[in-house]
């Protein structure tokens, strides 16, 4: 019976411990003001690295999002997801074929996309048909980005 509860509990600790691990990131608090920078960086930055700036920008302005959402300014959250679904079309204008970091802007999308799904599941019933669609935009860029990937 005890080894029962200990494996019941390492079960409990480890499906808690890993989107703890996961949502993590590299622990740095984006703001406006790194955000703008950033956006204006990814727009004027040469087509082979626009792919993963943007993939940057989309992880940040989603942490963001999240932020602001839980601190109840809901209004500065849903504008935000929604220039969130303008830059993830921008990412299938922007791969061209010699993408520089393709993979890791790969994995920027698919962590983006894991902390907007967290997102909708915290969120309200009234805010969920936009997470939704952003969750949306969001794994559609990184399935092809993925696809680019595995074509070279």
């Amino acid at each position: 019976m005890r080894s029962v509860v200990r494996f019941a509990a390492l079960i409990t600790l480890s499906l808690t411990a890993i989107p703890i691990c996961a949502s993590s990131g590299d622990n740095k608090l984006p703001d406006l003001d790194a955000i703008a920078a950033l956006e204006v960086r990814a727009n004027q930055a040469q087509p082979r690295e626009q792919t993963f700036l943007y993939a940057e920008l989309l992880q940040q302005m989603t942490e963001l999002s999240i932020r602001q959402y839980a601190a109840g300014d809901a209004e500065k959250a849903t504008n935000l997801l929604k220039r969130i679904q303008q830059i993830a079309q921008k990412i299938h204008l922007s791969q061209s074929d010699n993408d520089k970091r393709l993979k890791n802007a790969e994995m920027l999308l698919s962590h983006t996309a894991f902390r907007l799904n967290e997102m909708l599941h915290a969120s309200s019933i009234e805010d969920r048909p936009l997470v939704e669609q952003t969750l949306a935009q969001v794994t559609q860029a990184q399935k092809a980005t993925m696809l680019r990937v595995f074509r070279k």
